[in-house]
């Protein structure tokens, strides 16, 4: 992994770029800008790129089965109609937390939802994990400041989700209906940095993004950094596999927090990157709306 070298695709300049998605269907990323209330679609092969103002600080967006797409705008879920720019509401959740957005998302294998809350000032514990079934969203844990990157193991039975400003990244056992048990620490982040969105390859390692630490982590499924790949600006936000073998990886990355200097430095921050791993990614699920 020390020979990996990412490179931008695209100098969108996002103050928070977030939620990289590969969209397989139609040979898509898909990622957003929180703090910019944009979303963005890039297209590898042709290089077109597309961007739509949001309503709100738009957190993650993912795909809906039957088509079209699901995202989080600070008071709940909506669905993205793509053609229109609309955001029609799909579920209020944490309405009554104005204080409070939602940070990252993930499908898993049921066409279920999970996602995470925090205090927008990254100030106090109201964060939560949430699961949404397609049709009600139930707290799942809390006591969090900053929630990130719920991922999944290739055999379904862990959850990951991490506590960004502890550096802690915690593993749950997923269980056949849904619910979570036997929640323990999977690793910390010990170099440098805070954890944020993640990823699981087909080898079941998860790929970690950090905040403040100039790179991607790889650790086995034991918790133990095996690799990393390093990136030309400091905050690293999230991941995505994608391409026909699973194997290009996409990443968001942000200008938050640095100062005029910092970005003079790394011109490159807030774009979108991609290299090649030497291992494939899992397949993205897409969430199952019961109407």
């Amino acid at each position: 992994m020390a020979d990996l070298e990412p490179r931008c695709l695209w100098e969108v300049g996002a103050t928070l770029g977030e939620g990289a998605l590969w969209h397989a269907a139609a040979g898509q990323v898909w990622f957003v800008d929180i703090k910019g209330r944009r979303l963005h679609c890039f297209e590898p092969e042709s290089g077109v790129r597309r961007s739509w103002d949001a309503p709100g600080q738009v957190s993650f967006i993912v795909p809906v089965a039957g088509g079209g797409f699901a995202c989080a705008l600070e008071d709940g879920l909506y669905r993205f109609v793509e053609e229109s720019g609309a955001f029609v509401p799909l579920l209020q959740v944490e309405a009554d937390q104005p204080g409070n957005r939602f940070n990252d998302g993930h499908v898993d294998a049921a066409g279920r939802l999970w996602f995470g809350s925090m205090d927008d000032a990254e100030d106090g514990a109201s964060g939560a994990l949430y699961r949404y079934d397609g049709r009600t969203a139930e707290r799942m844990d809390d006591g969090y400041v900053i929630t990130n990157g719920p991922a999944i193991a290739p055999d379904g039975r862990t959850l990951y989700h991490t506590d960004t400003l502890a550096k802690c990244i915690y593993a749950f056992d997923l269980l056949d209906d849904g619910s979570l048990a036997d929640k323990r620490l999977f690793t910390e982040l010990a170099d440098g940095g805070y954890p944020d969105g993640m990823a699981v390859d087909a080898e079941g390692h998860l790929w970690v993004a950090t905040f403040g630490g100039w790179r991607i982590d790889r650790f086995d499924p034991q918790g133990r950094k095996v690799g990393e790949v390093r990136f030309p600006c400091a905050n690293i936000t999230k991941l995505a596999f994608g391409g026909a073998d699973l194997r290009t990886v996409y990443a968001t990355t942000a200008r938050k927090g640095l100062s005029a200097a910092q970005l003079e430095a790394q011109p490159l921050a807030g774009g979108l990157f991609t290299f090649r791993a030497d291992v494939p990614g899992l397949p993205q699920h897409a969430l199952r709306l019961q109407e």
